[in-house]
Parts: C-alpha cells; structure tokens; sequence
C-alpha cells in the first residue's frame, strides 16, 4: 500500500480541538462543529501503531452516503463534507479531503441506541447466562448469529470513560423521559429496518447496528455516524452460519492478528504487521464498493 495514514489532523485545522476519540476529532467552529475522520483503529481500548491507510476516508464518505440516504427518515447534523469550503482554516486540503464533516451543533443525548437483527457478540453472551439481552427475556433454544423475528432495541448508557454500560429500556426512560425513550428507539428501528432491506440486495447481513441522537430546538437530529463498519457488524451472506464466529466485514484482521499473538492484553500492543494494516486497508475498501457501487 502507499497511501499515506492519517493519524492526526490537529497540524492541520487552525481551530479548537475540542474533542479527540479513539478515530474522530472535533473541532468548534463556532456556529458549527468540524469532524475529522482518522485512520486510526483501536482493538480492546487501545488504539494501535501504525494507522490503516484510507479508513477514514471510508468512513467519513460512508457515513455521509448513509446521511443522504436516510434523510427523508431522520433528520441529521450534516451541513457539508467539502473541504474547500473552510478556506485557510484546512493547511493542507488534499490530505483531509473526504476525511472532514461540517455538522451543526446539537446536545448529545447520552445514550447509545443500539438496534441488533441477529442475537451475536455481546448479545449473544447475554443470552447464554441470563436467557435475557438488556433484561428482554427470549424464548429458548435460540442458536448464535440466529435472526430475530423483530430487531431488538438494546440502548447503553454513554460513559466518555471506559465502556458504555447496556441498560433495560425502562432505566433509559427513567434517564432521559419515557416519552424520548420512545422516540430513539422507534426512530432507531426504522433506520434499522431501512438499511437491513438496502444491504440484502447487496448480499450483506447487517447483523446490529448503533446510532447517537442530540437535540437542537427540541428536536432529535441523527448525529456521530452511521452504517459504517465501525458502528455496524456487517456480515457477507455468502460467510452467514449458525453457532460460529462469522468474520465480519470491518477490522476483524486486526482482532483476529492480536486473538493469536502473545500480547499481555495489559498494555499497548506491539506494532500492527503490514500484511495485516494491508488487509484491514482492504476490507474497508471491499465494504465501501459493496454498499455504494462506487470506489474510492
């Protein structure tokens, strides 16, 4: 690969950093906030050396692509992804093209709106001590990765330290009102519904998804982003099995790389190997053409 990785904007916007996440970074601009989209990745809370070249571009033009898609559904922050448009504010354009969001500012509601189609992952672990995921009893004899008959709704509560913690959907009505607890998880069902029909025709399962909503006037706007392969577990259909670990479509090269390796798990992992930064370079890639049609 010979892209260059992004693993920091901050040399590059003459603007307030007032966040910076494991991937994004949030700058004020004022009357609206600007998200750059790195290429760095993170495994088990760390993120790691070196960067994985065009994953935030992937990204960044997912999530703006998945926007435009569901606008006539949800209303969202986006106000452009146009690097031109900031002028003297981007040093260097060419480097963070397609990698920036201008969005508006609205309240975070803290609260992560996770939608799952297929009982898998952390659901699945759920389900086998408790027969339960987020205090939703389930019938037995449930297989892993078997499809529910309706998508459950399974919010967390968003901790800016460490993980966020998954909830019963009562407790989320007693943290932000019953009435807005209503609201995020219809909302976020419909948005789920939408891009489970969309991938099917694309032969990809998406097996769960997460979404953040804030508020501006009252009213919930989508924001962060949405149907990428870091907030959604995508699956091949060709690859879809009972009662086996199916690779998802994402930085599961990475997972798969450290699973295998004699890191402690009690500190920063050595350096990715190329073959493996290569790959997961691939695979984002390979999801990007397969929902969109189109290449980078």
């Amino acid at each position: 690969m010979t892209a260059i990785a992004l693993s920091t904007a901050v040399d590059y916007v003459k603007a307030p950093l007032i966040y910076k996440g494991k991937v994004r970074e949030l700058y004020d601009l004022g009357e609206h906030y600007l998200i750059v989209v790195t290429d760095r990745i993170s495994a088990f809370d760390y993120v790691l050396d070196p960067a994985v070249p065009e994953k935030g571009n992937v990204l960044n033009r997912l999530s703006a692509f998945w926007f435009e898609q569901t606008e006539g559904i949800q209303t969202n922050h986006v106000v452009h992804t146009d690097v031109t448009k900031l002028g003297d504010l981007i040093t260097e354009p060419e480097l963070l093209k397609n990698r920036i969001m201008v969005t508006k500012k609205a309240e975070r509601i803290d609260i992560e709106c996770v939608v799952r189609g297929y009982i898998t992952g952390g659901g699945w672990r759920q389900y086998e001590q408790t027969s339960a995921i987020n205090g939703i009893e389930l019938r037995a004899g449930l297989r892993k990765n078997e499809r529910f008959d309706a998508p459950l709704f399974t919010p967390a509560a968003k901790n800016d330290v460490g993980h966020d913690e998954d909830i019963p959907f009562q407790r989320m009505g007693e943290m932000i009102g019953a009435e807005l607890a209503e609201e995020l998880r219809d909302r976020s069902i419909k948005l789920y519904e939408f891009a489970r029909a969309y991938c099917e025709e694309r032969d990809i399962i998406l097996a769960d998804c997460k979404f953040e909503f804030g508020l501006i006037d009252g009213k919930v706007i989508l924001i962060d982003e949405i149907f990428t392969p870091d907030s959604s577990r995508f699956w091949a259909k060709e690859n879809y099995a009972f009662d086996i670990e199916i690779d998802s479509m994402d930085k599961e090269p990475v997972r798969t790389y450290l699973a295998g390796s004699d890191w402690d798990k009690n500190s920063k992992p050595d350096p990715l190997p190329s073959e493996v930064v290569d790959e997961t370079t691939r695979r984002y890639l390979n999801i990007f053409e397969r929902l969109t049609g189109s290449s980078l």
